[in-house]
């Protein structure tokens, strides 16, 4: 079994800014693999289903994302899962817009969410996928650079990514992580 969390908050305020990415990716994993994410457990909305012969449990918490370890504590501990069976999904400032980075763990990078995650489950352990919502502007304040909502342009190019976050979760939870991150870490150029 696997829990693939993805980062957001919650209130529609928030749908569809750069902080809510996580949120995105499980809504197309949901809608790919036709799994209900509405159940209301462990402070999140979640749902059950397989992903290449795997279960897995999808889950959106509603903590806000300063507080998202408390759900992922609660879900680790109800489902008795290692935590190199959590795969945590969330926007990184530091990537090209649509862009992925694989990573088995490290550290929070300044993502508040991921650092509560560490601070709640002991450790650093844990896969996560990165999708980049573009660097900052100079001048502009990060807290608020993640609210905003993506352009035309950068939604195509943000599906994109969740295509590929999907396909690299189908191979994370074959056990194949290393290919994963050997196919979907590499710079994808834009296309004309």
């Amino acid at each position: 079994m696997y829990i693939i969390v993805g980062l957001g908050n919650p209130t529609k305020q928030y749908q569809g800014t750069r902080h809510n990415v996580g949120f995105e990716v499980i809504d197309a994993i949901a809608d790919k693999y036709n799994i209900s994410v509405d159940m209301r457990k462990h402070r999140a909305y979640c749902g059950k289903g397989v992903i290449a012969g795997q279960t897995v449990i999808l889950a959106k918490p509603q903590t806000y994302m300063n507080l998202s370890g408390e759900t992922v504590r609660s879900l680790v501990d109800y489902y008795k899962i290692d935590e190199e069976q959590l795969i945590i999904i969330y926007d990184d400032v530091s990537l090209d817009v649509g862009q992925l980075r694989i990573r088995q763990k490290g550290s929070a990078g300044g993502h508040n969410g991921v650092r509560s995650i560490i601070a709640h489950l002991d450790t650093i352990d844990f896969p996560r996928i990165k999708i980049g919502v573009g660097q900052k502007p100079a001048g502009l304040d990060l807290s608020r650079y993640v609210l905003e909502r993506f352009t035309k342009s950068e939604q195509q190019l943000m599906w994109e990514g969740y295509v590929r976050t999907i396909e690299a979760v189908e191979k994370i939870v074959q056990g194949e992580i290393e290919r994963a991150m050997n196919v979907f870490n590499k710079k994808v150029e834009a296309k004309e």
